[in-house]
């Protein structure tokens, strides 16, 4: 059917209409109705040939009717939503069909007409549906416009630590440096990896994982290197190892901590050489990898307790990346609540709306000792289990007997009138460093001030000495 042409003055955004009606003197009644009203229409015989328009006419208001030859309304709901998640359907019924049209509502339906039409109502309902479509397409672009800033390749946090961490990551992924990510677990260490590689040169080559922690001693050396056949008991044939699979991409090590010394050193050849040789072999192979490394232990700490080499060490940590607790950026907590709640109630085919407030200071108030992770776990679980439109406390499972904020206190601690601002300050700094593990040189990075600020302030709070720089 061809669009009609507007007969009046349009305002300046006219809304855009889809009428579908398997009655042609209906289609043309209604679109003379609404063009007549200053909207922008087109016509379809049945749901197959409304679903052909909605890309093309981009309606924002599909007003149907429910029986129809080969796709009637209801299908074309279902279909139509998936395509134009923000369109508004009304759909058009007789009398004897309410039961059809309330089922269509909640499928997702706005309203419904009962036919005979009263063309006042269709004029009010159409305006309202438009004004609905508007509001919802305008959230979603609000939304996604919000999380574009907040994020990078799939990582959210609007904290300023996040936000040093997310521009190292801009900064260091073009280049071929190697990198050492370093935080607690379940802070999003292979996330930061993954981004490093995605938005590199080597982007469209492997992104290829292995974690050190995971395997014995005496098959970690093949995992990585490769073997001959017969090089041991079972090696039945050649196996290339994840250097080799790794070719043209990157290999991301995690928990590098756990790698044994005699295997450590054959890892600082390949890093110094690029070259390497399987176990049981003795061919020399050369291999473009990248390599990123994560651990969630002090590497340095290590070094000095002589359980990690620190010539590998050095030769890891070209550019370090530390990935703060969830506990030192509170301030993250409901975005990323919000960005998982939207992530499961689409995977699991549910409408909720969001939390209520008791809920959000639930989520903020405890520590999540198991960091992003766990809250994207205990997310999941609440949009599993919640039965209304909004995720109550009660579904969370952080106990209100848990460490969190005293009462009277936010997500800056001391938010009480008539405290000084000298409380304040020595309430921020204390918590950011238990936080971060009592390190100085972390909290200064969280709170975007020098590590010898923080310093000063502890010796004149607690005396002692100032710490030496590293």
């Amino acid at each position: 059917m061809d669009d009609h042409e507007q007969r009046t003055e349009a305002p300046a955004r006219p809304g855009r209409v889809l009428i579908v009606d398997d009655e042609a003197n209906a289609r043309s009644a209604l679109a003379e109705l609404l063009e007549d009203e200053g909207y922008i229409t087109s016509t379809a015989s049945d749901g197959a040939e409304a679903l052909e328009k909605l890309p093309l006419f981009e309606p924002e208001v599909v007003l149907t009717d429910l029986k129809m030859p080969r796709m009637d309304g209801l299908a074309l709901l279902e279909e139509g939503k998936k395509l134009r998640p923000h369109v508004a359907f009304v759909v058009m019924t007789a009398f004897g069909s309410i039961d059809t049209a309330v089922s269509a509502i909640k499928r997702g339906a706005e309203n419904y007409l009962t036919k005979p039409l009263d063309m006042t109502a269709v004029s009010a309902l159409v305006e309202r549906a438009l004004e609905k479509s508007r509001l919802a397409a305008e959230a979603s672009r609000l939304r996604e416009q919000v999380e574009r800033r907040l994020s990078f390749a799939g990582i959210l946090g609007d904290h300023p630590s996040m936000q040093r961490v997310l521009k190292t990551v801009g900064q260091v992924a073009p280049t071929r440096a190697t990198v050492l990510i370093s935080g607690e677990s379940g802070t999003g260490k292979e996330l930061v990896a993954a981004a490093i590689h995605h938005n590199s040169a080597r982007g469209k080559g492997p992104f290829v994982r292995l974690n050190c922690a995971s395997l014995a001693e005496s098959l970690l050396e093949s995992e990585l290197f490769g073997h001959e056949r017969g090089a041991f008991t079972g090696a039945e044939k050649r196996r290339a190892g994840r250097f080799e699979q790794a070719h043209g991409g990157t290999l991301f090590l995690d928990e590098v901590s756990e790698i044994p010394l005699a295997t450590q050193v054959k890892l600082l050849r390949f890093l110094q050489e690029r070259e390497l040789e399987r176990v049981g072999g003795n061919e020399t192979i050369r291999v473009d990898v990248r390599v990123v490394a994560a651990s969630n232990r002090d590497l340095k700490q290590l070094v000095e307790d002589e359980r990690f080499r620190e010539d590998l060490y050095y030769r890891l940590n070209v550019v370090q990346i530390d990935l703060p607790p969830l506990r030192a950026r509170r301030s993250d907590i409901a975005v990323l609540a919000q960005h998982f709640l939207r992530k499961y109630a689409e995977e699991n085919g549910r409408e909720i709306d969001g939390f209520t407030d008791g809920a959000l200071r639930a989520l903020v108030g405890y520590p999540w000792p198991g960091n992003v992770r766990e809250l994207e776990n205990a997310i999941e679980r609440a949009v599993v289990l919640c039965e209304g439109n909004q995720i109550d406390a009660d579904l969370l499972p952080v106990g209100s007997g848990r460490e969190g904020p005293r009462a009277g206190e936010g997500d800056l601690g001391l938010l009480i009138p008539g405290v000084t601002m000298a409380e304040v300050e020595r309430m921020v700094i204390e918590r950011t460093l238990d936080a971060v593990g009592g390190s100085t040189a972390k909290a200064a990075d969280v709170l975007g001030v020098s590590r010898r600020t923080i310093q000063y302030r502890l010796k004149e709070w607690r005396g002692g000495e100032l710490e030496p720089d590293e």
